[in-house]
């Protein structure tokens, strides 16, 4: 799996106008330039962090699967046969690949007057809808798939957090399905209140470790895993398990055109145009998928 920190810096330098145009009519090369525009910058990757491969335009997968036998361990004597259980299978469920892309053109003039600036704000745009996208689509699935709740006190003091995040990792323990709920995402807004409250408090680290100094996400405190995202919907916090949350399928159509790069499979196209311009594309073929709708729950009142 990828490592997540958001933002992700990328590449930058002057490069001279033919090379631009060489950079243009390289496939591979904005597939990279693409690629760090794109990595780490999912929330929907982050939260459903499973990889599978969608053929045919879906995928097959199982929802519900028990993640403990039906049958008890026994006590085994020296040389004694083990026991023996029969492994259920969860519900099977499909869901369709999506495609979604966008393309612009870029002009010689813009290359010209512009630099590699021009070409990186084009770039930046389509991929900017991409995610965007993506994103929302994902966040909606996991929004109609997860619709478990907690009750929690206001989040004005951080005492209220930590009660709040503890019941709610052991009420769903209780379940006994093996899930451990430690990452909460939270929109922009609520994101700013909640990194309010914890530097008040004085819990947030003081130097490379704080989000407010260095602009990274996510965060790691109060054993729980802190990421936000401006796709993020809904008014309440999620609390999630991404091991057992879902994942994302992804289908690879063998286009001859289109160049992959990268750990979330965007797909990016150059052309140069008779009308003295390039035209590039990104798109990416895709599903979410949620396997465990208890892996996740929202937590209510909170009033962020």
């Amino acid at each position: 799996m990828a490592s997540y920190t958001y933002p992700v810096a990328r590449p930058s330098g002057a490069l001279t106008t033919e090379q631009i145009h060489l950079l243009l009519r390289n496939p591979l090369l904005i597939a990279k330039r693409v690629s760090t525009l794109t990595d780490q910058r999912f929330i929907s990757d982050f939260l459903l962090s499973g990889r599978y491969t969608a053929e045919g335009g879906g995928i097959f997968y199982e929802t519900g699967e028990e993640i403990f036998p039906t049958d008890n361990s026994q006590s085994v004597a020296p040389g004694g046969e083990y026991p023996k259980t029969v492994i259920t299978d969860g519900g099977m469920a499909s869901a369709k690949t999506d495609k979604r892309g966008l393309e612009t053109d870029i002009t010689d003039e813009r290359i010209k007057r512009g630099a590699i600036g021009a070409v990186d704000r084009a770039l930046t745009k389509i991929v900017n809808g991409v995610i965007r996208d993506v994103d929302g689509i994902a966040m909606s699935v996991i929004a109609s798939k997860v619709t478990d709740t907690f009750a929690s006190s206001a989040w004005t003091s951080i005492d209220n957090v930590v009660k709040a995040l503890a019941a709610a990792k052991a009420e769903r323990e209780d379940l006994a399905l093996g899930l451990d709920l430690d990452t909460i995402a939270l929109s922009g807004a609520q994101w700013a209140k909640v990194m309010g409250l914890f530097a008040s408090a004085g819990v947030l680290p003081r130097e490379d470790g704080n989000p407010i100094v260095s602009g990274q996400f996510p965060m790691n405190l109060l054993g729980y895993t802190w990421v936000t995202s401006p796709h993020i919907i809904g008014s309440n916090p999620l609390l999630v398990d991404r091991v057992q949350l879902g994942g994302m399928a992804d289908e690879d159509l063998g286009s001859p055109d289109y160049t992959r790069s990268g750990d979330f499979n965007v797909e990016t196209y150059s052309q140069r145009n008779k009308t003295d311009s390039y035209t590039v594309r990104a798109r990416r073929v895709v599903v979410p998928v949620v396997l465990e709708s208890h892996a996740g729950l929202h937590i209510t009142g909170t009033t962020l």
